[in-house]
């Protein structure tokens, strides 16, 4: 079968036996309670791994044994089958480890995780409106704050926001699909700051780029209107240097001037060129 974060998660989760038998024991319940046949005599899984943690918790294991049989023609991944005696749905439990073991087993029988490239997504797909609601009280119980919708004449539990999810793969002790989830959470967001940080880079050459060249237009209406020699010292040098340098800073074409000038005042430089540009213009306009 192939690796998947729902599948190797999983895995790592049924190679966890609890130590303590009220919690093996919630753990058996929750398995055949929302992985079974409506009258819960049957578990069926497609993982191996899954389905000999079913059978290993059962208290009489001697005469149940694992059916493998094919799946179906979409899916063609084997299911296995264990047979129990009808029970009906176990009592609620009131310890906490319970009810995480409980939801652990809700998760292997039911539950998947989306891959993370594709947005964060954890649900429960439980057989009938018992589970479903059942589930939908043991997550409140625990402080989440699930979903539900209907789909396909059953009631999905889901949950979308990371940090809801991980608090419920941590709760069952899916460790290894948290950092994995975290590990993708964090390059996201480094991808996002570099996105910024360059959208915002370019946004600045773009209007570093659009201030240089109105300002050499403005330079260039003061050459052949008034002439650069007849404006002082600092200002035709300020001009000159903008004409031969129109991709520079200011911060550059301060440490052009002889001597070195401040960003402030090339800034101030240029405002004065740009006044006195604005005022032939209109002078032109006006005759």
């Amino acid at each position: 079968m192939s690796s998947t974060l729902s599948a190797d998660a999983k895995d790592a989760l049924a190679r966890d036996v609890p130590a303590s038998e009220h919690c093996r024991n919630a753990l058996r319940e929750g398995l055949y309670y929302y992985g079974g046949a409506a009258d819960r005599t049957t578990f069926r899984t497609q993982r191996a791994s899954i389905a000999r943690l079913a059978w290993s918790l059962l208290e009489d294991r001697t005469s149940r044994r694992i059916r493998k049989t094919a799946g179906t023609r979409l899916r063609r991944l084997p299911i296995y089958e264990i047979d129990r005696d009808a029970a009906s749905a176990p009592p609620k439990p009131r310890a906490r480890c319970d009810r995480r073991m409980e939801l652990r087993g809700a998760f292997l029988a039911c539950g998947s995780i989306a891959v993370p490239a594709r947005g964060y997504h954890l649900e429960f797909a439980p057989p009938g409106e018992a589970e479903a609601k059942r589930l939908l009280s043991l997550l409140r119980a625990d402080g989440r704050h699930p979903k539900s919708a209907p789909r396909k004449r059953r009631t999905v539990v889901y949950f979308k926001d990371i940090d809801e999810i991980a608090h419920v793969l941590t709760s069952i002790g899916a460790f290894g699909a948290v950092l994995h989830l975290e590990d993708v959470r964090a390059l996201k967001e480094t991808k996002n700051r570099i996105h910024r940080l360059v959208n915002t880079e370019t946004a600045n050459v773009d209007r570093a780029a659009s201030a240089a060249a109105a300002q050499r237009e403005s330079i260039a209406l003061l050459a052949d209107a008034y002439g650069l020699r007849n404006l002082s010292a600092a200002l035709r040098e300020i001009a000159e240097l903008r004409l031969a340098h129109p991709t520079e800073t200011l911060a550059e074409l301060g440490r052009r001037c002889n001597p070195a000038a401040k960003k402030s005042t090339v800034n101030g430089r240029i405002a004065r060129l740009l006044k006195l540009a604005r005022g032939l213009h209109r002078g032109r306009s006006e005759a």
